[in-house]
């Protein structure tokens, strides 16, 4: 049987009355922004939408109702399944991994790269990691737009050398909206795996080396493994962010690239807009986010017991 765990003396009850009320201010902020709009954004998705805008106070499920399913113009025909909605959500989740899987692939690399570098270089190299997040996300994503557009220096470039007789219709496809995405939010990746590669114990490869291992089973068997933790914070820190991004598929994007963060905000402009189904489709991308984190944690604490 496992003895009476250590007793806790005078010092640290007193260290612990102390650091309560310093948590106080923190948990006010939590509430306040976190807590409390997640709280009226679920009540909102149980009201009736008002005619000429708004919301009535009357509760009802027909905002989660009008997501999943049709029952025509009229609403008197038998359900059917509303495919619209569950499509952008494909879309949008498709977009978000394929973002995440670019990211990994050309993170990874570069994190490496910089966390081999000597330590007074490796400021540097995190300097010009982070330098594009000095400037605000909507000037950085029409940037973006005007470099790729079909008068925009990129086709320029490319006419002037002979590799295209005409413009490549880039603005307004599937690949602006990957290319918005992945520019995004590449730093999300880099740096928590730069964090983990930067822990890393090198003599494990130089072990594995003297064991003639391949450079590949090395990086598979041990390098890998070891980075794990980091793999994984930057392939959240990427896909949650992209899974409900409005910016790239609205200035890049066009009615076929239509997202999830697109669909909630259309929904709240405008005196038309339709709040309690804005609200329902934000409660249902949270709820399938939450679903995700919630067995990815389960999944490491079984595997740290």
């Amino acid at each position: 049987m496992a003895g009476p765990g250590p007793s806790r003396g005078p010092a640290d009850a007193a260290y612990a009355g102390l650091v309560r009320p310093l948590l106080l201010p923190t948990w006010v902020v939590i509430g306040i922004l976190m807590v409390v709009p997640v709280a009226l954004m679920a009540v909102y998705s149980f009201l009736t939408k008002e005619f000429r805008g708004g919301v009535e106070w009357d509760f009802t499920l027909a905002a989660y109702d009008q997501f999943f399913v049709t029952r025509g113009l009229f609403g008197d025909e038998p359900a059917q399944i509303e495919w619209t909605y569950i499509t952008i959500f494909a879309r949008s989740i498709w977009q978000a991994a394929l973002a995440t899987g670019l990211c990994l692939l050309i993170g990874f690399p570069t994190a490496w790269f910089i966390a081999t570098r000597p330590a007074r270089t490796r400021g540097v190299w995190l300097f010009l990691i982070t330098i594009p997040y000095w400037v605000n996300l909507l000037i950085r994503t029409v940037s973006l737009k005007f470099l790729i557009r079909e008068t925009g220096p990129l086709n320029e470039s490319l006419m002037a050398i002979g590799l295209i007789d005409s413009p490549l219709p880039l603005v307004n496809t599937n690949l602006a909206v990957q290319l918005g995405l992945f520019y995004s939010y590449l730093p999300f990746m880099v740096l928590p795996i730069y964090a983990a590669v930067e822990r890393y114990n090198f003599a494990l490869s130089e072990a594995a080396a003297d064991l003639y291992a391949s450079r590949w089973a090395t990086l598979r068997e041990i390098v890998l493994p070891v980075v794990r933790p980091g793999i994984v914070a930057g392939m959240i820190l990427v896909f949650v962010p992209s899974l409900g991004a409005f910016l790239a598929p609205d200035l890049l994007g066009g009615a076929k690239t239509f997202m999830i963060g697109s669909l909630i905000d259309e929904q709240f402009k405008g005196s038309q807009g339709n709040w309690p189904f804005g609200a329902a489709v934000s409660m249902i991308l949270m709820s399938m986010v939450m679903v995700v984190l919630l067995a990815y944690a389960r999944a490491q604490g079984r595997a740290g017991r």
